[in-house]
């Protein structure tokens, strides 16, 4: 008989890989204790499995949720996968939240909708009107509703899954899930759903959860840093104002008219005054200017001011039934003018934001977050949170800048093979915006194709910025690339997941042939949230190291962080998220201790102690400064080419 409190029998593999016991026995030791814990282990460590099973076995035997948070989707699949090789050793159930927009099948909100609050919206205001053919079949056939329910707690399934077979009985995917997730051991979904404080409010509320029902695992957690203070910004642009102005007119809402064009010419305004011609994309704000225009045309307090926006956001309530009503967008422009607004009125004092105006992608307000550690204020009242990642290093930094209290911190050795990792650094190059030009990027080309000649296969070439891979790209990079004989996929800016993904399998692909060259970026999609194994990524070659240009934006982080922890605040907020950024890119090389990868570095910069003190042990052993000769040798060498 199997003992379920044994984190073994929720292991689902015959063997252990090194470590992953003691691994098991650290996540197990802090769930039980009541502790939290920041834990770095390897690319390739096989952490889904081993963090599940130290924590499983307790969460079931005391009735606890464990909430499993990722970034990307596929994320997300990877552990409802180990969630199904489990069930099959040891019952547990298991559900992976997705938008209303994704588990709908609704043409109106799957067609109208764009963002989670939108969706939300639609989704109350169909089902009030009753013109939702699922929810109504969901109070006609509720024994059914509850059998499909109880069918999909039996295993864990995936979205598409769930979806496919609502499909068939005409019941909605979306409730089929929450009530699939209210009921399991194991709910996993996007870290949106608890680091927006008021998508936080409304998932916690829907599952009817208490924070101390639960153990949260935050995988892949060198993103949070960035993923919270987005979560916790906000942006207006003049467009939304104006639409708003037409959209005032259209309803007869006379006074929010006059308020809107009031505002909107007092921004152009404050446009002309703060960045008119200078050659700059934003520029800091004091929080009470974008105001004081128009209370002293319109003659309105602070009061009737708060009064007045949140009548907006109710009119914008009204406006967007009206237009489900219609069949028409469920848009309100003035709602969200007065949402942005009333953010920015509450966060006007705080010293953890900055107030911006910016011309990126036109004229447009931005409430900047500073402090990341905000979205995670909820972390003391659960059981335990596990924070784990290949890329945490230095720990005691992670848990400083995101504010964890009560941890563990714990970094395992690397699986790579001394022998199977390479790291060559150009003494020659780099890209530090003084040496930027033209004849730098030829050079930089040279050292790719070359590299690109002689890795076997596919070869990641990840850029700083898309500025550098602009660059390279203008001195030839994508024709030489040709030349090689290799196929050549460069990552766009703004296209769809669908369309990025289909890129990535197609440059896989080429694996099995004579190989491609991925062009893309560091901290980008491609050089993060994806895996490749075996011959998919050869070779990395990284240009540059991926440090923010010093906008306004990137010097007040810098100064919050030195407030906030007296002489680190460059190295908090300018230098580590750049280092980190790297190593994340390095690590697409290896998937195992057994994978062979060449990790060339175009920026001598790494070469210096204070920035190579931030690498991974496996690489810090394996650096080796070259010119073009040497490189070419040593990568010869390396893939047995001598």
């Amino acid at each position: 008989m199997n003992d379920a409190s044994d984190p073994m029998e929720y292991f689902p593999y015959e063997k252990l890989r090194p470590h992953q016991k003691e691994f098991i026995e650290l996540v197990n030791s802090a769930v039980e204790s009541g502790e939290n814990a920041i834990i770095e282990a390897p690319t390739g460590f096989g952490k889904t499995p081993t963090v599940l099973a130290g924590i499983l076995p307790y969460a079931k035997s005391f009735g606890y949720k464990v909430l499993y948070l990722a970034r990307t989707h596929k994320q997300m699949d990877r552990v409802i996968e180990e969630l199904k090789a489990i069930n099959k050793k040891n019952p547990v159930s298991g559900a992976e939240m997705r938008s209303r927009k994704e588990l709908c099948l609704h043409n109106y909100l799957v067609e109208y909708t764009t963002d989670a609050y939108t969706a939300m919206v639609v989704c109350k205001n169909l089902r009030k009107m009753g013109k939702c053919l699922y929810f109504e079949n969901e109070k006609k056939k509720k024994s059914e509703f509850e059998g499909v329910v109880n069918f999909f707690l039996q295993e864990p399934s995936f979205p598409g899954e769930i979806i496919e077979y609502a499909k068939t009985v005409e019941l909605c995917p979306y409730d089929i899930t929450r009530q699939v997730a209210f009921k399991s051991d194991v709910i996993v979904a996007s870290y949106l759903y608890m680091l927006n404080p008021s998508i936080r409010e409304n998932f916690m509320t829907y599952l009817d959860l208490d924070y101390s029902d639960l153990i949260v695992v935050f995988d892949e957690a060198h993103n949070l840093p960035d993923q919270s203070i987005s979560a916790l910004s906000d942006r207006l642009s003049i467009h939304t104002v104006n639409r708003g102005i037409k959209e005032a007119d259209e309803y007869r809402e006379h006074e929010i008219a006059n308020f809107l064009s009031v505002f909107g010419r007092g921004l152009e305004i404050l446009f002309q005054e703060k960045l008119g011609d200078r050659d700059v994309k934003e520029v800091p704000l004091m929080p009470h200017e974008i105001f004081s225009h128009v209370m002293g045309i319109l003659g309105i307090d602070g009061r009737y001011l708060l009064r007045f926006l949140n009548e907006m956001v109710a009119v914008g309530d009204s406006i967007r039934e009206d237009r489900i009503e219609k069949g028409k967008p469920p848009r309100s422009y003035i709602g969200r003018v007065g949402e942005f607004l009333l953010n920015w009125l509450a966060t006007a004092d705080r010293d953890d934001y900055l107030f911006l105006m910016s011309r990126e992608r036109g004229l447009s307000l931005e409430i900047l977050a500073l402090d990341p550690s905000r979205a995670l204020d909820w972390v003391g009242k659960v059981q335990s949170a596990i924070f784990m990642s290949g890329t945490l290093t230095p720990l005691e930094a992670f848990r400083d800048v995101m504010g964890i209290d009560n941890a563990r911190l714990k970094k395992f050795p690397r699986m790579v093979k001394r022998e199977n990792a390479q790291v060559l650094v150009a003494k020659d190059v780099s890209t530090r915006g003084d040496e930027r030009s033209l004849d730098l990027y030829r050079r930089m080309v040279d050292y790719i194709v070359d590299a690109a000649k002689i890795i076997p296969k596919n070869v990641g070439v990840f850029a700083a910025s898309y500025e550098v891979l602009q660059g390279l790209l203008s001195a030839n990079l994508q024709v030489r690339l040709e030349g090689t004989g290799k196929a050549v996929f460069i990552e766009k800016q703004g296209v769809s997941s669908a369309e990025n993904d289909l890129m990535v399998a197609q440059f896989k692909a080429h694996a099995k042939g004579r190989g491609a060259v991925l062009l893309g970026v560091m901290g980008g999609r491609n050089s993060e949230g994806q895996d490749y194994s075996g011959d998919e990524m050869n070779g990395v070659i990284l240009v540059g190291i991926p440090y923010a240009r010093p906008t306004p934006r990137v010097q007040a982080q810098i100064r919050y962080f030195e407030r906030k922890f007296p002489g680190k605040g460059r190295y908090y907020g300018y230098f580590l998220p750049a280092h980190r950024k790297l190593v994340q890119a390095a690590g697409r090389v290896h998937r195992s201790a057994e994978e062979r990868g060449s990790i060339i570095v175009l920026d001598y910069r790494l070469l210096w102690s204070t920035i190579k003190k931030d690498l991974p042990d496996w690489m810090k052993e394996s650096v080796r400064a070259v010119d073009r000769a040497r490189m070419r040798l040593y990568l010869k060498r390396f893939w047995g080419k001598l």
